[in-house]
Formats: C-alpha cells, structure tokens, sequence
C-alpha cells in the first residue's frame, strides 16, 4: 500500500490501536495518538517522510470486538473520509471464549468475525485509495497456547477475507514470532496480548514495511 503525499490515514482497532488516545479522535503530538503503534508509526512519518505531509488519525477502541467495530464504523471511520484505512481487529474476539463471559451471545465465533469484516471491507473499498488488514496475533510460539491456536483460526479468516477482497494484509504474527525466537514473551507483553514499547515496535514496523514506507 503505497500512500499518496497530502494524505489522511485512520488506524482503527481495539485496545492494541487504542493505546490511551485522545478522543473522539486522536490527532497530533502530546499522546493524541496514544502510546502505542500508531503514535510510533505516525512518528516515523513525521521524521522520515515529512515531505509526504501524512494526516495521521486513531480511532481505536479498547475492548471492542469486530461486533463492535462494525457498529461505530460509520461515525469513526467513514465520516472522517481517509484516504487510507488500516484496521487491526481480532485480539478481543478470540480472547472473550477464554475469559468470564457466561453469555454466549457475547462471543463472535470465526465465521461472524469473517462475514462482519467482509461487510467492513465492501463497505469501505469505493471510499478510499487503500485499505489494509493487520492480523490479530498473541506473544506465544506456535504451538504452545490454546488462545495462540485460537489467534491463528481468526488471523488465517482475516487472511482469507484480504485475498478474496483482493486488499492487502500484514501479518502482525509473522513479526512477532520472528522476534519470539530470541525473546521471551513477558519481554514484550506482560499478559501477552498488550505490548511493551518494543511490542509496539514490531507492530509499527510491520505496518509501515508493508506500506513501503520503511
């Protein structure tokens, strides 16, 4: 996905995307980004490639499933009109089948999480010059975790909404797992789903490797 100078590019997400920033819109320095991916991201551009003048905004929000993504995404996503849309969403939807929710009509089974973000994507393609998905991921070697499984089930539909829809797909995992060959996961996320800076490193630089702008 290359970015066209005089841009504006949303991040929109769970609490991964979120990372404290302002509302109803993070925009700009001071930790209106929040602290995480995007706000390292935005730096980057800021830095590296300020001649391309990139607006970057975050509208993520902690906790939210797809289910909840799809139900703000007009407000959140389409009103602001961006040109470029990077949407990381997955983490919460595995996660609530291992945590305290009795009630199954709280959970988004893998087939509701690739219908709603099939619909997402249709909605978005005819409004922006591009849009990419960020795999949902989990600081734990393959094979060595019942949520890591579970990650993989949701990451490998996001994958296969990306091909069908023909839009592009960064596999945050891949990144991590690369480094979780020499790190333990504590050293990057102390529940192992919300990172330490350095997480947050891998996840920016996954994002702006496959948007060239590295």
């Amino acid at each position: 996905m290359k970015i066209e100078s005089n841009s504006t590019l949303l991040f929109v997400g769970d609490s991964i995307t979120d990372a404290g920033r302002a509302r109803p819109v993070g925009e700009g320095l001071n930790g209106q980004l929040g602290t995480g991916y995007v706000h390292l991201a935005a730096s980057h551009l800021s830095a590296f490639h300020a001649e391309k003048r990139i607006r970057v905004l975050n509208t993520g929000v902690g906790g939210d499933t797809v289910r909840e993504l799809a139900r703000r995404w007009q407000q959140d996503v389409l009103d602001l009109r961006p040109d470029y849309v990077s949407v990381m969403i997955g983490i919460n939807d595995s996660w609530r089948h291992f945590g305290q929710f009795w009630d199954d009509a709280l959970l988004v089974s893998v087939e509701e999480y690739k219908g709603t973000l099939r619909r997402l994507v249709d909605e978005t393609l005819p409004r922006v010059k591009g849009l990419v998905l960020m795999t949902p991921y989990f600081f734990a070697k393959e094979g060595t975790d019942a949520m890591r499984a579970s990650i993989d089930e949701y990451r490998a539909a996001m994958k296969a909404v990306a091909a069908e829809k023909q839009v592009e797909c960064f596999d945050t995992q891949s990144a991590i797992d690369r480094t979780l060959a020499h790190l333990h996961p504590c050293m990057l996320a102390d529940d192992r789903v919300h990172p330490r800076t350095n997480g947050h490193m891998i996840l920016a630089r996954a994002f702006l490797e496959g948007a060239e702008l590295w």
